[in-house]
């Protein structure tokens, strides 16, 4: 499939392969972002989104934040997991029901069945933006999948290898679509290419990326 001539507003399920237990689920969030939306407004507005240091000093270009049990920070200290909001002291908040129907759906779609997502980072993305190659290796246990929900502009996301030299795919995302990964695919090398000025009818000039993990 040649995905530079995908349509986005074409809505029919389709799924692309990206390894044997990776796939991109083309816009399988779409009919839950009247529930999912509201939601994060909630989250938002109990923990907002911040701007974190890598342990190297450097400013993430996207701005995040968490729910769930655990949430992920970054400062010069390290990555980590956490059960209290650096920022504030107090618990991240509670993981909304419709964040949670969302990731275990799609995990269950994808042929991770069982999903109980205990994280969800929240990133902001704005023209500009982006996300280095890295892998999600601060969980506990790598046997569950990375659901990870794209919502707003379109961005590009890069699927690599085991190793961060290894070549990496090129794969556009929508408002909608899901990307899910675990199994031999889980510590492959990915991140999202500097975003392009665009606009989304509801979301405005941003991009919101929710990844759900079972972290602790």
């Amino acid at each position: 499939m040649n995905l530079e001539l995908f349509d986005p507003h074409d809505t029919a399920p389709v799924r692309i392969d990206l390894g044997p237990a990776a796939v991109v689920l083309r816009g399988y969030a779409l009919p839950y972002v009247d529930a999912v939306l509201p939601a994060l407004d909630g989250v938002l507005a109990a923990a907002p989104l911040r701007h974190m240091e890598t342990p190297g000093g450097l400013r993430m270009s996207a701005a995040l934040s968490n729910c769930g049990a655990l949430g992920w920070a970054s400062d010069r200290h390290g990555y980590r997991y956490a059960r209290h909001d650096p920022q504030t002291g107090l618990p991240w908040p509670a993981m909304p029901a419709a964040f949670l129907r969302l990731a275990q759906a799609a995990a269950d779609a994808a042929g991770f069945a069982g999903f109980r997502p205990d994280a969800c980072l929240v990133n902001r993305y704005v023209p500009g933006a982006r996300m280095g190659l890295h892998q999600d290796k601060n969980e506990r246990d790598f046997g569950a999948p990375i659901v990870s929900v794209s919502l707003g502009i379109p961005a590009v996301f890069l699927f690599g290898g085991g190793r961060r030299g290894d070549p990496a795919r090129r794969v556009p995302l929508h408002h909608g679509d899901v990307a899910v990964w675990g199994g031999p695919d889980r510590l492959r090398y990915h991140g999202v290419l500097p975003l392009k000025d665009a606009s989304h009818p509801r979301l405005g000039a941003i991009r919101i990326n929710l990844t759900f993990r079972q972290a602790g």
